[in-house]
């Protein structure tokens, strides 16, 4: 015999060390077993062995004796003197038998050379060995040492429909695998060389047949000969009984072990339906959660847990539809109970599929009314908390803004009159520095109210050209030597629907950010447009300078709020750093935004807003009177004829006031201290008045109490609110309570002309619009 090879290397790993094995031991997913070993019986066996197949063998040697102990199984079969003097290339000895005792063998081993004494005991054994493998109900292979079939058993080839010339020389990875049968070639390939690295160990795997419904445990067993490989035996043992004995045990334990979970869950509802959306199981959480029985559910469809409303709008249906598109549906809502009861339900239907088919659903039902009561709770206590803190805003924004409008004016009336140069000069330094103050204040109270929501957008006509060239000239350059000038489309409409103010604020910042960082060069403002699909106006302005520009760390914290570079050359600028972000929320409530890049003619910058303004077909008589190059003079002519009411309980705010309403030239301005004197006055001279400026926040009885005294007499006189409030819902509630307008500046000159021209404006019936956020 030529001596055996061991087979090619394999993709799965081979295991080598046999000091590790054990009886039953699971080895690269196979199960392996190993006989124990007996050290006294297998030294007698060698020397048995040793006996019988000297080192010298000759064929007249009478020692060579064939010992066989045939077990139950050809992979028990104890071979110690029967494969020495086979060698291959003879005939099979089943052609050898006699008619009677003809089988159909397949051995193509034949005995060495022997003593004529030995001759007819040793074929005696081979035709019986042969005959034995032959009609073996086990199917079985036998393969050499290069893993090429050299015998087949009869209950293989039936079993698997196959012809005996076919297999034998062909190497076991040329067959096919249903034929053998495993899986794969790489199962095979690990079964056999996971059985020849360990050797005398038997590796099993089973193998599911699905064309013949038959489970299979493939037995690979190896024969070794001082350590040299000789055969593989493969045999493949029909265990389809007691597989699916076990797998029907394995799966009625399973169902039982659901159905003890599923009982004895009583915070869950947990109910199966079939296909159309009938009910089909109802475990006892359902029952305690729905308050139905077993009886009263089974059988019925689960619409009958949902309100008319939900099941006339088909909602049932929809959610077994979206939970075979989407794998799973999670609704969360009121559900009912038997007694009329409901509940806030979180609720999930899982589609059900068996063996590739949809069987049903499972639903599951979690009662979450306690968490939605503690949901409703925050959510109360946290309108609360907004609230207060929106009233708080309010009377700081009140509190804070009142002793300014005391200074302002003051200031304002001092710079009318005949002052040296040094007094200017000290007047100049406080109106500066109330101004920057002021500043501040309006940054950190606008930032506190974006914050909160409670902000308020108005909508009214106004000149964008007008804004921007009223900016230019109130942020003057300290180096006279830069220009500063706009740059608008032509064609540019002339009036346009937003919010004034908030606008006018953006570009202020934009433009006094310019001017703050630019020392040289120039400053220009470019103002262009394109109408959009709603027939509105998409207009953007760029604010482009030649000054230091933004450093690139800084350019992912621009907009953020309390922000500010850290470069050394802006430490000397003042500032909270909330102007951009400011900025950056007023855009984006006005539908818009802004942004920045850098300029590519220098190192300077480019900031830009991005805004939706209405379309007008004509500006307003109030946007004209606003907007007039000369608004003093325009007021200065027509206050001699008018009257006007001033309501104000600060004492050195009404001082101030009216002393600038009388510089005007009104014909007469009263005053009154709280809401109650103002509504005696205007019951005393209903028709005195062209015109009231009202304080909102007074003792007795304030300016909307007032206000709505005053309409209830059926008095239309224009009422303006006098409030440093601007917090959102404010000037819905002014206009609800009969209010003409707001303004919500602090008390100049110019604003008093503001004021003015609003309440005249008013008495002609031009009313201004509020959106509504």
């Amino acid at each position: 015999m030529n001596n055996a090879k061991m087979p090619e290397a394999r993709q799965s790993a081979q295991l080598n060390n046999k000091g590790d094995m054990a009886d039953g031991k699971q080895i690269a997913g196979f199960i392996v077993i190993q006989p124990p070993v007996d050290p006294a019986a297998e030294e007698l066996q060698q020397s048995q062995q040793q006996q019988q197949w000297p080192a010298e063998f000759t064929g007249n040697d009478t020692r060579c004796t064939s010992q066989a102990t045939l077990n139950e199984q050809i992979s028990d079969l104890q071979i110690s003197g029967v494969q020495k003097p086979l060698t291959p290339g003879s005939e099979p000895l089943s052609q050898e038998n006699t008619a009677e005792d003809k089988v159909e063998s397949h051995n193509t081993f034949t005995a060495a050379p022997e003593t004529a004494e030995a001759k007819p005991s040793l074929n005696d054994s081979n035709r019986n060995l042969c005959k034995v493998f032959a009609l073996t109900p086990i199917p079985t292979i036998i393969l050499d040492s290069d893993l090429r079939i050299i015998d087949i058993s009869n209950s293989h080839l039936e079993l698997f429909k196959l012809g005996l010339h076919e297999c034998l020389g062909r190497r076991i990875f040329d067959m096919e695998p249903s034929k053998i049968p495993v899986p794969d070639v790489a199962i095979l390939d690990s079964v056999i060389n996971t059985a020849i690295s360990t050797q005398n160990v038997q590796v099993m795997h089973d193998v599911e047949d699905y064309l013949s419904q038959s489970v299979f445990r493939m037995r690979a067993t190896p024969i070794f000969e001082a350590n040299r490989l000789l055969y593989v035996v493969l045999e493949a043992l029909n265990i389809t009984d007691p597989y699916l004995k076990s797998k029907i045990h394995e799966n009625a334990y399973a169902s039982e072990t659901y159905r003890v979970l599923v009982d004895t869950v009583s915070d869950y509802a947990i109910f199966m339906l079939d296909t159309k959306g009938y009910i089909t199981t109802w475990n006892a959480g359902a029952a305690i959660l729905k308050g139905y029985t077993a009886e009263e559910v089974l059988g019925k469809h689960f619409s009958m847990f949902y309100g008319e409303d939900d099941c006339a709008q088909g909602k049932p249906r929809k959610e077994l539809v979206l939970s075979l598109h989407d794998g799973k549906v999670e609704d969360e809502g009121w559900r009912y109970r038997k007694d009329g009861s409901r509940f806030w339900a979180n609720v999930t239907i899982t589609p059900v599929h068996q063996f590739g088919h949809h069987v049903g659903f499972v639903k599951v039902v979690r009662d979450l009314t306690e968490r939605k009561a503690a949901e409703t709770r925050l959510i109360a206590a946290y309108e609360e908390t907004s609230k207060l803190k929106s009233d708080f805003l309010a009377n700081m924004s009140h509190e804070i803004r009142t002793p300014m409008n005391g200074v302002l004016g003051a200031l304002s009336l001092l710079n009318s009159t005949a002052l040296s140069q040094n007094q200017r000069e000290y007047a100049t330094i406080i109106e500066e520095s109330t101004s920057v103050l002021l500043r501040l204040i309006n940054d950190i109270l606008d930032y506190s109210k974006l914050s909160s929501g409670s902000f308020s957008l108005t909508t009214d006509v106004f000149s964008v050209e007008s804004i921007v060239n009223s900016v230019i000239q109130n942020c003057p350059p300290r180096n006279p030597e830069i220009e500063v000038k706009s740059i608008i489309d032509p064609g540019f409409p002339s009036h346009v629907k937003g919010d004034p103010l908030r606008f006018r604020q953006i570009l202020q910042n934009l433009v006094g950010n310019a001017v703050k960082f630019t020392d040289k060069g120039y400053i220009h403002v470019r103002t262009c447009f394109k109408e959009d699909e709603r027939d509105d106006y998409s207009v953007t302005v760029e604010v482009i300078d030649s000054g230091i520009g933004v450093a690139d760390e800084a350019m992912n914290t621009l907009f953020a709020p309390f922000t500010r570079s850290a470069n050394s050359a802006t430490k000397r600028y003042q500032g909270t750093g909330l102007g951009l972000s400011i900025c950056k929320s007023l855009a984006e409530l006005m539908g818009g935004a802004v942004g920045y890049r850098t300029n590519p003619d220098c190192q300077g910058s480019i900031f830009w807003l991005k805004i939706k303004l209405g379309r007008i077909d004509a500006a307003s008589p109030r946007s004209r009177v606003l907007e007039s190059s000369d608004p003093c003079e325009d007021i200065r002519k027509i206050a001699p004829r008018k009257q006007l009411l001033l309501v104000e309980d600060n004492m050195v705010n009404q001082v101030v006031m009216l002393k600038i309403l009388k510089s005007l030239n009104f014909e007469r301005v009263d005053a009154a201290w709280d809401g109650a004197e103002a509504v005696h006055l205007i019951k005393k001279k209903p028709l005195a008045y062209h015109a009231v400026l009202m304080d909102v926040s007074m003792p007795v009885m304030d300016g909307l109490e007032a206000t709505a005294a005053i309409r209830e007499m059926r008095n239309e006189v224009p009422i303006i609110a006098v409030t440093g409030n601007a917090l959102k819902g404010d000037f819905e509630t002014y206009l609800a309570k009969g209010m003409n307008d707001f303004v919500a500046n602090l008390f100049t000159e110019r604003n008093s002309l503001v004021f003015c021209c609003s309440g005249l404006a008013l008495e002609k019936g031009h009313a201004r619009e509020e959106k509504k956020l």
